[in-house]
């Protein structure tokens, strides 16, 4: 494993759509997704919902500390737009984010959906090719 590879952090955010909210959130994920695909710093993001259950589940992958930074300094607008119809349920990081990161995330979730830090013990990280036109 390289020191690169050893900051990379993922993120598997579990949300609870509120009810009759259902066609909102899908449209304030959607412009999320496409905000951060053509502007921020995730080399994946991924999102899917499980509308019997009311719940959507969200995995984004950072680079480093560094990156997540930079994710909530640019896409604060649309994290607000898509908290307007749903509210976490369970928030959990795979790898070890920076204090700063660290402490970023426990106060933005609150007591009401401390996040879980789970440490990486090994592993690595594929860029797929680029999908030609």
């Amino acid at each position: 494993m390289t020191a690169q590879d050893t900051a990379v952090l993922l993120f598997r955010n579990t949300m609870r759509i509120t009810d009759g909210h259902l066609q909102g959130f899908r449209e304030a994920i959607v412009r999320a997704v496409d905000f951060a695909q053509q502007h921020g710093p995730q080399t994946m993001v991924q999102t899917f919902v499980d509308e019997e259950r009311m719940l959507a589940h969200s995995f984004q992958l950072y680079r480093d500390s560094d990156a997540v930074r930079l994710h909530w300094k640019l896409a604060d607008p649309y994290i607000q737009e898509v908290m307007k119809h749903c509210r976490v349920e369970r928030f959990e990081v795979f790898g070890e984010p920076d204090e700063d990161v660290a402490k970023g995330l426990r106060s933005a979730l609150g007591e009401q959906c401390p996040p879980t830090f789970l440490p990486r013990i090994a592993g690595f990280v594929r860029s797929p090719a680029e999908p030609q036109p």
